[in-house]
């Protein structure tokens, strides 16, 4: 099962509390921790999260931006050092720009996480950082059309799924967008690839209070689905 949560409703519930935009973010990230354990708890091998699209990056508030990114690095060091994740298995994948965006302190951080767990095996755990699925598959286009013009080739959709950021990664059984209920929408064309028989679960809530109970519930809600993929 491969499961991703876009985390949707940050800033909605800082500015509610009428808190700085960024402490959002702050908990946001410990919301994370919570739902990261339940999701190993429920054994599902795939979970990936959304933490910052490329847009983001580019358009947010300089001192909003700063403060993801100094999330990102207290975050990844911790998972670095994490005997938690190491005990349960967990591989760290992180796909996006990030390595064009990102400080180096950062890319430092980052870059520890996925060596120090590139060989466990029973659970993937993938960020997407300075992330949009448009940036995705232009550049696997952009692979592609460098290799034809090396040798003839035939376009097929394995050639395509090799030439993602993403390609390692299974398809998409549940996207779960929180704080969105009222809007549900996808965004920047999200894993467009890996989305084609997604289901898509989208909640009122904001994500600082995305709780391991709500994200269960979720999951059920999923399983007890019909999935007729096009049938």
């Amino acid at each position: 099962m491969h499961v991703v949560v876009i985390p949707d409703g940050n800033r909605r519930w800082a500015r509610k509390r009428r808190f700085l935009p960024w402490q959002g973010h702050i908990e946001g990230a410990k919301t994370l921790e919570k739902i990261l354990k339940k999701a190993w708890e429920l054994k599902i091998p795939y979970f990936t999260f959304w933490g910052m699209s490329a847009d983001n990056v580019l358009k947010r508030p300089k001192k909003e931006v700063e403060v993801l990114f100094s999330i990102f690095k207290k975050q990844f060091k911790k998972l670095a050092k994490s005997k938690e994740i190491q005990k349960e298995g967990v591989k760290i994948n992180v796909f996006g720009l990030w390595k064009k965006f990102f400080p180096e302190n950062v890319k430092e951080a980052i870059k520890s996480a996925i060596e120090r767990t590139k060989k466990n095996q029973k659970f993937v755990l993938t960020f997407l950082l300075a992330y949009n699925g448009t940036d995705e598959m232009l550049e696997a286009i952009k692979k592609i059309v460098k290799k034809a013009k090396e040798k003839e080739i035939e376009i097929t959709e394995k050639l395509l799924l090799e030439n993602l950021w993403t390609g390692s990664l299974p398809p998409v059984d549940l996207v779960i967008r929180t704080g969105c209920e009222d809007d549900p929408h996808n965004s920047a064309g999200f894993m467009m690839w890996h989305t084609a028989y997604s289901q898509f679960y989208f909640t009122k809530t904001f994500f600082p209070d995305f709780s391991p109970e709500e994200f269960e519930r979720a999951i059920k809600n999923f399983q007890k689905r019909e999935r007729r993929f096009g049938k």
